[in-house]
């Protein structure tokens, strides 16, 4: 695998440009006197840039295409008060050659550690059912691999490498309290449900290149995976308790709260209702905390543009 040593955010006007870049948009367009082009958006995990094809438009539109790692040859220039990339060659990458992790962004927490402190409320459960399922999922190493790596989402809440991993323990933080200050739940439930809520959006995004949703994801969704994916390992599990088996998928199938969130049940047990609102709280202040801060730049205003997700302004302080 070769490291990338240009990044998007170090590029200034003039400079050559020889590196990687995953391709976020790409579309042909002509000129007015008819000549073909290419409009290209450039992305790495630093952020994003256009570039243009200029020169063999029509025979470099078929070497790559949307959401392909590329190698690219060109030259930084300013264009109407902003940078873009001229750009001369185009040929894609090997898979083997590159880290998405350079191309998209990556969780600020360390995701080793992260991991580990979900490993560590596993072995706390004393539940001997539970732990033996969370073990079935997390010691595997695939399991592992793709919950490290993957999104929480596509356009809303920790929509970085990572997110998934950091969402999930945030959640199940926020449950570990709620399980102190309310003795009267379930706690091995309660941390079980939290850490599994999700476990579905290993498979329903795909994060190799751009985020976007697989065909399983689009066609069937987290929820109803994530019920197949505990009730496959439930299997393997000799004479797992059928009582906690049905509370577990309630818990994945009615987290997202109401109907017109995508969930199909709303939460009947209290185990299920504060994963329910716990995950919400998690994902909200992520997504606040991200879109306040991507508004930074307009310096103008104490307020952010209005967000269409919250419906309303939001007050980013002075």
């Amino acid at each position: 695998m070769k490291n990338k040593d240009i990044y998007l955010q170090d590029i200034k006007p003039g400079d050559k440009i020889a590196s990687s870049f995953l391709v976020a948009e790409k579309n042909m367009a002509f000129s007015q006197k008819g000549s073909a082009y290419l409009n290209v958006r450039l992305k790495d995990k630093t952020g994003e840039i256009d570039g243009k094809v200029w020169d063999n438009a029509m025979a470099l539109d078929q070497v790559f295409k949307k959401g392909d790692i590329v190698y690219m040859e060109g030259r930084a220039q300013t264009y109407r008060n902003a940078l873009q990339i001229s750009i001369i060659t185009v040929k894609p990458c090997a898979p083997e050659d590159v880290d998405p992790s350079d191309y998209l962004p990556v969780s600020k927490v360390d995701t080793t550690a992260m991991f580990q402190d979900i490993l560590a409320y596993i072995d706390a459960i004393s539940s001997e059912p539970i732990k033996k399922l969370l073990t079935a999922f997390f010691y595997d190493e695939k399991t592992a691999d793709l919950f490290r790596r993957a999104p929480a989402a596509k356009g809303f809440h920790h929509i970085y490498l990572g997110g998934l991993l950091e969402h999930t323990l945030s959640v199940v933080r926020l449950l570990d309290h709620a399980a102190k200050h309310y003795p009267q739940l379930n706690r091995d439930l309660l941390i079980a449900g939290g850490i599994l809520h999700d476990i579905g959006k290993i498979y329903e995004f795909s994060y190799d290149g751009l985020i976007a949703y697989s065909d399983e994801g689009r066609m069937i969704g987290h929820l109803v995976m994530g019920v197949e994916m505990i009730d496959k390992k439930i299997e393997s599990i000799p004479d797992f308790p059928a009582q906690l088996a049905l509370k577990l998928r309630h818990i994945i199938l009615s987290h997202h709260g109401e109907f017109e969130f995508g969930s199909p049940k709303r939460p009947k047990t209290l185990e299920a209702l504060v994963i329910h609102f716990m995950d919400d709280l998690d994902a909200k202040v992520n997504a606040f905390e991200s879109f306040v801060a991507a508004d930074a730049a307009n310096a103008d205003s104490d307020w952010t543009t209005y967000n269409r997700f919250f419906e309303r302004y939001l007050y980013k302080g002075k």
